[in-house]
């Protein structure tokens, strides 16, 4: 009840919202609004109708903003909320396709290396998951696919070496995109990712920081972060 409690507290227009709960017998229900277009996982890799094909380079710009905003709302509030288990199919998308973050309550799960061996929790460790959600929406591949061989099977290993390369950088972007995305701005977003997955955690931006960057590639006079 307490986690409940305290999830309903969290009001943002990019987090998806608590209706209500449910609390009978053995049964744990949590009733949140609905989100016609599902999750950023079914749109970047499941093909079909509403498949990868369907988002375009601004959409994707438009759903990372949507959820850096909401990951620096979580980052900022008292007491601080460390997702730890941000992934695409946690971003789910209204009829706009703004982004929602959902299930954002304490988590067991973390991608960063050093939660994986330390157990250290920090803010940067959704940073680095952050980092690894913009390779996703460079790519269109997913963090992990056991369909590939050698190194592609990891993205952040197959993809870094590309990431700060403009002459290369093309080589991992998403073929779904058919060319249709500003290089420039493709390179931002390939660096800032670079940045985001740095090994030492130190090195990493805040989640403000991301924003502004990102916010800074559809409104360049942007110098700083709204929440």
């Amino acid at each position: 009840m307490t986690e409940v409690n305290y999830i309903g507290q969290l009001h943002h227009p990019n987090l998806v919202k608590l209706i209500g709960y449910c609390l009978e017998g053995e049964n744990r229900l949590l009733v949140y609004e609905f989100m016609p277009k599902g999750s950023l996982e079914n749109h970047l890799f499941k093909r079909g109708p509403q498949g990868p094909q369907s988002l375009s380079w601004e959409i994707r710009i438009k759903v990372a903003i949507g959820a850096a905003r909401g990951l620096c709302f979580l980052h900022e509030a008292k007491p601080h909320v460390i997702y730890l288990d941000f992934k695409a199919s946690n971003i789910l998308l209204d009829a706009e396709f703004n982004a929602k973050i959902s299930d954002h309550g304490p988590s067991k799960a973390a991608a960063a290396r050093e939660y994986v061996t330390t157990g250290r929790v920090t803010t940067k460790n959704d940073v680095y998951s952050f980092g690894v959600l913009l390779l996703e929406l460079l790519s269109g591949r997913r963090a992990i696919n056991r369909t590939k061989v050698g190194t592609e099977q990891i993205l952040v290993n197959w993809a870094k070496p590309y990431l700060g390369d403009k002459k290369q950088l093309f080589r991992i972007m998403d073929t779904n995109l058919k060319g249709q995305y500003p290089q420039k701005g493709a390179y931002t977003v390939a660096t800032l990712a670079l940045k985001c997955l740095s090994t030492e955690a130190k090195f990493r931006p805040k989640m403000g920081e991301v924003l502004v960057t990102l916010e800074q590639l559809v409104n360049p006079k942007m110098t700083h972060f709204v929440i």
